[in-house]
């Protein structure tokens, strides 16, 4: 198994300091077609009726799909260490994504 990881290439992913800072988001609202998975980051404060995506994120199917198992798995080990999350109930927040595009 050492002698398939030495094998492998080396990934240097670099990090500014700009996008370390991250961006806060507590609503996901998640499209696909055929050939995509299309996830846009909103930053939702209560009581106030507007909201804009903060980041959009498009993925292949099997992108989104490697990202899904890898969240999961992360999710565990954080319930492992730190107890269940809890998954609280809340209404439906009726959406508007603006006019309706026509072909």
């Amino acid at each position: 198994m050492a002698e398939k990881n030495q094998n492998q290439k080396q990934i240097n992913i670099e990090l500014d300091e700009k996008m370390a800072e991250g961006i806060y988001s507590n609503l996901a609202i998640i499209n696909h077609s055929v050939s995509e998975f299309v996830v846009d980051f909103i930053s939702l404060m209560p009581g106030a009726p507007k909201a804009k995506v903060k980041s959009r994120i498009v993925l292949t199917p099997q992108h989104a799909k490697k990202f899904l198992k890898a969240l999961n798995d992360n999710v565990q080990r954080f319930e492992k260490a730190h107890g269940t999350i809890k998954d609280y109930e809340q209404p439906p927040i009726p959406l508007n994504f603006g006019p309706t595009g026509e072909a």
